[in-house]
């Protein structure tokens, strides 16, 4: 009896990058795509009418954030598995992704055979970690703070700078010309670094450690 082909469903805001994954899933006769999502939002909806086995997981998008989207499919569909596939390995995005219930994150250059593997592994449910998020993780765990906000990076430096002056997520996108949902990923960082719970208490560090200028 033949087994029925893994359904994966792939979501990412870009056209490239949907058509270049539609023809990596073709070459292979255990997976099957059965929907397309460019959003976060369509996500969701898509996963209600089309019930993927796996979803291949853009994490920066605009709307609704890929990390936000795992979380409500995980929810409503907990035999859905998931993977974060990112161009980005930064330590909170990795963990953001894996708290959200993402299975597996891994980088946009892995190679057709490893990611089919991660595929098949997901559907299985056995994750898969790309070595470089496995490497940011074992880092974090091997380099504690010497002190609040040491390991803030220049942006967010410039992004805790603009919260102290009282700046919203919208407002810092503007200011700094990126998406919103990229606005709020730097605020969640600096958030996690600091180990703030709420912006309010952000400034408070900030200020007292003269994080800003």
């Amino acid at each position: 009896m033949v087994e029925k082909p893994i359904r994966v469903m792939l979501v990412d805001d870009h056209t490239v990058v949907r058509s270049g994954l539609s023809a990596f899933l073709i070459a292979f006769d255990d997976l099957e795509l059965v929907g397309e999502a460019s959003s976060g939002e369509r996500a969701i909806a898509l996963c209600q009418q089309t019930q993927p086995d796996v979803v291949l997981m853009d994490l920066m998008m605009p709307g609704m954030d890929g990390a936000t989207a795992t979380r409500l499919i995980r929810e409503k569909h907990p035999n859905t598995k998931v993977i974060a596939l990112t161009s980005f390995k930064e330590k909170e995005m990795v963990e953001e992704a894996l708290q959200a219930g993402a299975i597996g994150y891994l980088l946009k250059d892995v190679t057709a055979d490893d990611l089919a593997s991660a595929i098949r592994s997901a559907a299985a449910g056995k994750p898969t970690l790309a070595p470089e998020a496995q490497m940011v993780l074992i880092a974090g765990t091997r380099s504690p703070a010497d002190k609040p906000g040491f390991d803030l990076t220049e942006r967010e430096r410039e992004v805790l700078a603009l919260v102290v002056e009282g700046l919203n997520n919208n407002q810092i996108a503007n200011q700094l010309v990126v998406s919103v949902s990229t606005a709020k990923f730097h605020v969640s960082s600096i958030l996690s670094k600091l180990n703030a719970a709420t912006r309010a208490e952000a400034v408070s560090i900030a200020l007292k450690n003269k994080l800003v200028k």
